[in-house]
């Protein structure tokens, strides 16, 4: 019973870092803010975590377990509907960009704040593995055999979600990514 109490609070600590990390970033966040939301010691904090890079390297692998649970879900269901793969893979990130919970890729973020942390490489290769899985994850359910392809794909949608974070316009963007998915017959 201990060990399920001991899971709720390390997770209450890790779900309120997401939350912060995902809507601030690293470096605006600090470990008082941390303790303060998630409503936690700071020996109980420390006992979890004992460095901050221990809880962004977490943080990082859920939002990565989490995001892909979501992106393979929503996208599979898009494509259960009969539409274009174009269509449904834009369907799915216009989703995402409407969500009022949308602050860009966690993993663009991430490699973007590396350098401000003493684990930057660590970082880097979390964000790299996350951008692979995606595009293996994407490719798969599109049926997209060709690597070449499935790279230029992610690069589209990488630039999509940078645009929809810059706060342009999503009609526009979405537009423009489901005309360049067309142009792989998509």
């Amino acid at each position: 019973m201990s060990n399920d109490k001991n899971s709720s609070v390390r997770d209450k600590i890790l779900l309120t870092a997401h939350d912060l990390f995902y809507s601030t970033g690293f470096k605006a966040t600090g470990v008082d803010k941390i303790i303060k939301q998630a409503g936690v010691t700071k020996v109980t904090f420390y006992r979890y975590f004992p460095a901050k890079s221990l809880l962004i390297l977490a943080y990082l692998n859920y939002r990565h377990e989490l995001w892909m649970n979501w992106f393979t879900t929503t996208l599979s269901l898009k494509l259960s509907e009969g539409v274009t793969s174009a269509q449904a893979l834009s369907g799915t990130l216009e989703e995402w960009f409407g969500s009022p919970l949308f602050r860009g890729c966690a993993f663009i973020n991430a490699t973007a704040e590396a350098e401000s942390e003493d684990i930057a490489d660590e970082i880097k290769e979390i964000c790299r593995h996350h951008k692979f899985q995606t595009e293996q994850n994407m490719a798969s359910l599109l049926g997209i055999s060709d690597k070449q392809i499935a790279a230029e794909i992610m690069m589209l949608m990488d630039g999509a979600i940078i645009h929809a974070q810059m706060g342009m316009n999503t009609a526009d963007i979405i537009k423009q990514l489901k005309t360049g998915l067309e142009r792989f017959n998509l």
